[in-house]
């Protein structure tokens, strides 16, 4: 199968093929002639799996020329929000549609520039949006297409009061697309709000993370965290790692003490101004530094090519943030690396984590590092696999 089978237009075919999409992934082969039909859509699939372009390429065929604001694409993060901004802008390339950003951390004033030139497709988060909406800079009657990406995270975030106020000034006739890796109670009470007889497409199980991620848990006692990833990192042949930390707190304490061994670090998370975000992960992506510390705010959707490792430092709490943070390596068929440390506190997270992806994580331990004792080591295997020297 090709796009040009998909039912999309001549220039959404032109920019596909630009951007050397060869061939529609499992997701997008199912979800784009549904989405060219008009009808509304729940979706799941793996990250990784071209989730974006399976709702951005039908939306630029079924606009085509800029006339007003008539698809609003609704983000969780600032950094989603940016990414997906930048995938509409490659994909409308053959066109005169207009794209506009907003989210928070950055001036109203070039948000509102872009307002003026009533553009075609917006993506937003649900704060900034409707601080314009209260200003009147923008308006959302002539919505066609709704979209609300990583639903689930929307929900974790706090953001469904803001969404729903979103909705309700939205065109009543449109179509709504939701992607989602869950769909808890609560979201399923949204789904029969705003969406009339939607169709499911999922795409593999939501739980499991991709096959071409390689997961293994390091028990450690407590006092030893920060010593077990100086190892792991001295040790491991990585080309570039994402180290996630369960608070904002922790992810500084990371970067600093990591920094202050000669890493080439980066940190992000919520509490950073959104310039020093974008700008750690452009410096992450252009191969600048090496390691990039975060909370969950990078777990979700970040497309980083080339992520060779994901070392979670603290277990998540939620057990989908495990598959979607070590979904930030092994994307689009390529291999990667999971590793966990984890502490006895943690032994019901982890726990709760197996049950989810329905399979055991081997346990291991790091050749020759001077383990404190603790009852997580007993049957644990000795790990030889991953002490090789990292290239400089």
């Amino acid at each position: 199968m090709s796009f040009t089978n998909l039912g999309l237009s001549e220039d959404a075919v032109h920019s596909a093929q630009r951007l050397r999409y060869l061939e529609p992934t499992p997701i997008q082969a199912q979800a784009i002639p549904v989405i060219v039909s008009g009808q509304d859509l729940i979706g799941s699939a793996q990250t990784g799996t071209g989730k974006t372009a399976a709702f951005v390429l039908p939306i630029v065929s079924k606009l085509q020329h800029h006339r007003h604001t008539r698809c609003l694409i609704l983000e969780p993060t600032r950094e989603l929000a940016a990414q997906v901004r930048e995938a509409c802008d490659d994909f409308t390339a053959f066109t005169n549609l207009r794209t506009s950003l907003l989210h928070g951390g950055v001036k109203y004033e070039g948000q509102e520039r872009e307002l003026r030139q009533r553009p075609d497709i917006v993506i937003a988060t649900p704060g900034r949006l409707l601080d314009h909406l209260e200003k009147r800079a923008v308006r959302l009657d002539q919505i066609e297409v709704l979209v609300l990406d990583e639903a689930d995270r929307m929900l974790d975030m706090g953001f469904m009061p803001d969404v729903r106020r979103i909705i309700n000034q939205c065109a009543t006739e449109r179509q709504t697309l939701l992607f989602s890796a869950t769909i808890p109670p609560r979201l399923a009470d949204l789904i029969g709000w705003a969406m009339k007889t939607p169709l499911t497409i999922e795409i593999g199980r939501r739980s499991n993370p991709a096959e071409t991620v390689q997961q293994a848990l390091y028990p450690v006692a407590m006092t030893q965290k920060d010593e077990l990833l100086l190892a792991l990192l001295d040790r491991t042949n990585y080309e570039s790692v994402i180290i996630f930390s369960r608070t904002k707190v922790g992810a500084d304490i990371i970067g600093n003490a990591l920094q202050a061994k000669g890493h080439k670090v980066e940190v992000i998370h919520s509490d950073r101004s959104q310039g020093a975000r974008t700008k750690a992960l452009e410096l992450f992506r252009g191969g600048e530094v090496e390691v990039l510390v975060a909370t969950d705010i990078a777990a979700r959707g970040l497309d980083i090519e080339g992520v060779s490792h994901v070392i979670n430092y603290d277990v998540p709490e939620n057990p989908e943030d495990y598959v979607h943070r070590i979904g930030r390596t092994g994307r689009a068929n390529r291999t990667g690396d999971a590793l966990t440390i984890f502490t006895a506190p943690e032994q019901q997270s982890v726990t709760a984590i197996e049950y989810l992806i329905n399979k055991p994580i081997p346990r291991v331990k790091l050749d020759n590092f001077n383990y404190t004792y603790t009852t997580l080591l007993q049957d644990t295997a000795a790990d030889g696999r991953r002490t090789r020297r990292r290239r400089r």
